[in-house]
């Protein structure tokens, strides 16, 4: 269990007995806690590889190892330190608290206070400042590991300084061993040898942290043997590792008779008499496993700051790197769009040149044509003009005439008219043609808007019939400053693209050819404001409209939504090029007209009318 798995605190319980246990665990749980149960000190201490608690509440009283000695073990690990210790007691003694507290415990609770008073106490004990450390910290939390050392055998067998030995137990028979086992350290014992000093266990990851040297023996030359002890020691120092310490255990008597300053100048860092006290030994030795694991902390904040650094500092060259990659990749994305305007620019040049030729050749093609057929129609005209006058003479000059020659003149009279308004409608017609051949005229001159529609939709006759109906609704004044192409070839191609979308849509529609089945509308305003004044040409249909997400690519060059061998792709592009050299624009909408049959496109063509004959007047000129 883990808090971040729960997102609950994390109680553990070190109790033996199994009821008092069970209490706690019930109040705890439900006080909204995660809890965890061990009987034992050394229990708590190995399960912290696994997790570490937000706060142990723990009986001083425990198997082997008591409160206070397990308390000591957290505050000795940087990983446990902070993790707050509640113990609990039969009766809070003056001592017994004192040692508690002195041991690291960071409060006392009688086990017969009220169960809301424990509570509140883990409350105010969590908000103080527990740190919650993260469950990625489990496992850093080790034991201290300290290795007796004692003294070789002699070829029996004999431990020869058995009788002096007095050290290794304590009055109830507990072994030093066993007494640094209850303060939750690790502890072996080793026999003195060669082989101890040269192993490479000395300086590994899990090498001692102290040796506490049993130097009462004669069979061991206790100054050579430490001068060896500290050359090992000094190469783990050279390896970068931290020293394991030395304590040396000598005679009583040698130890009073100022004897042993060798021993302190052989590496030695303490040195006790072998008639001290175990429990005073194993607090000798305590300070200096504490010194120990207090320099491997900071060794290890050392390293974790170096790695910190070094890390900050890769993560410097890596965003250098990646800032130059994305100024390299800006720089290629922006030559890649000046190479896609650029291509852009070429096939609207491209198009543009291509309808200029276009235009330029059929302007030619409609003035020859023009030219031909005006010269015999003018003679024709002329003709008509001279049977009439002389029907009209043979009328006057002749007497009363029978009915049925009556009737014949007059059939003669009605047929010569009906010839006249036909020529004058070829007349209109070759008129508008001459007109149209002039497109090719780029300056800006007074451009009669009016004449120019009227143009337009005398030209695109054919492609309206009797099927759809064209209302003009010209509000705005009649001259424009503007090139010719504007009126004649940007309007005429977007009326006959409505044209089209009607014809589309009343095919797919499947209406009928009696009755018309759409419209166009073309209107003209003048739009003013404060600043300046737009003239404004909409034209209107009820087809079935432009699709939003079309509506930017219908100005591409060579996109057309027309079935094959209808579009060229290129009418709208020219109009969109012809409205930008004007200084305008061309906007999209639907139309929605009143009593039409589709959605419709609405197509708004706005131009300064602030123009001259050499282009669009800056802003601040005068026009």
């Amino acid at each position: 269990m883990t808090t971040s798995d729960t997102q609950l605190p994390l109680i553990l319980i070190v109790e033996e007995s199994d009821s008092q246990a069970q209490a706690l665990i019930s109040l705890l749980d439900n006080a909204g806690f995660a809890v965890r149960r061990v009987a034992s000190g050394e229990e708590a201490l190995s399960c912290l590889d696994e997790c570490l608690p937000d706060l142990v509440v723990s009986d001083y009283h425990l198997p082997g190892m008591n409160g206070g000695q397990m308390a000591r073990q957290f505050r000795m690990n940087a990983q446990t330190r902070s993790i707050p210790i509640l113990m609990l007691t039969e009766d809070v003694a003056p001592d017994l608290e004192r040692e508690g507290l002195e041991s690291g415990a960071d409060a006392y609770i009688s086990k017969s206070a009220h169960p809301d008073l424990l509570v509140l106490r883990i409350r105010a004990l969590l908000r103080e400042g527990s740190d919650f450390l993260q469950a990625e910290e489990a496992g850093r939390f080790r034991r201290a590991r300290i290795v007796i050392v004692t003294s070789p055998r002699d070829e029996d067998g004999e431990d020869e300084t058995a009788d002096i030995a007095n050290w290794a137990r304590d009055a109830a028979g507990a072994s030093l061993g066993e007494l640094l086992w209850r303060d939750g350290h690790t502890v072996t014992t080793v026999t003195a040898s060669s082989e101890l000093i040269n192993g490479a266990w000395l300086g590994g990851e899990e090498g001692p942290d102290c040796l506490v040297l049993d130097l009462t023996s004669r069979l061991l030359d206790g100054v050579n043997f430490c001068r060896r002890l500290d050359a090992r020691r000094q190469d783990v120092l050279e390896a970068g590792g931290t020293s394991f310490r030395i304590l040396g255990i000598v005679d009583a008597d040698r130890f009073r008779r100022h004897s042993a300053a060798d021993l302190f100048d052989a590496g030695l860092d303490d040195l006790v008499p072998s008639d001290i006290a175990p429990d005073v030994l194993a607090l000798r030795i305590r300070v200096l496993v504490r010194r120990k694991l207090a320099q491997d902390e900071i060794r290890q904040q050392e390293i974790k700051r170096q790695v910190r650094e070094v890390a900050l500092q890769t993560a410097q060259s890596e965003a250098r790197a990646i800032a130059a990659k994305a100024a390299m990749a800006e720089a290629l994305a922006h030559a890649n769009a000046e190479l896609a305007d650029a291509n852009a620019r070429l096939i609207e040049t491209q198009a543009k040149l291509v309808q200029t030729a276009k235009m330029a050749s059929l302007g030619e093609l409609v003035a020859g044509i023009a030219h031909e057929i005006n010269n015999p129609l003018a003679f024709t005209l002329a003709h008509e003009e001279t049977i009439a006058r002389a029907l009209r003479k043979l009328i006057e000059t002749q007497g009363p005439l029978q009915p049925e020659q009556l009737g014949l003149l007059e059939k003669c009279s009605s047929r010569i008219s009906a010839m006249r308004l036909g020529l004058q409608r070829i007349q209109n017609l070759v008129l508008s043609l001459r007109r149209f051949s002039r497109l090719d005229e780029s300056a800006f001159q007074d451009t009669d808007v009016v004449e120019a529609i009227d143009t337009a939709l005398a030209l695109l006759t054919h492609k309206f019939g009797r099927e759809i109906t064209v209302e003009r609704h010209l509000g705005a004044p009649r001259m424009l400053v503007c090139q010719p192409a504007l009126l004649h070839q940007v309007v005429m191609n977007i009326v006959s693209n409505a044209a089209d979308a009607i014809r589309l849509r009343a095919g797919t529609e499947g209406t009928g050819s009696e009755a018309p089945s759409g419209k166009i509308v073309i209107e003209t305003f003048l739009q003013q404001n404060e600043h300046a004044a737009n003239y404004v040409i909409r034209v209107a249909d009820d087809g079935p409209g432009v699709p939003p997400d079309l509506r930017a690519r219908v100005f591409e060059p060579f996109f057309t939504t027309k079935p094959v061998g209808m579009g060229t792709g290129l009418g709208l592009a020219i109009a969109y090029g012809v409205i930008e050299a004007h200084g305008g624009s061309i906007d999209i909408e639907d139309a929605n007209l009143s009593g039409g049959k589709g959605v419709g496109a609405c197509f708004t063509l706005t131009v300064p009318v602030r123009l001259t004959p050499t282009g669009p007047v800056t802003i601040g000129r005068s026009a």
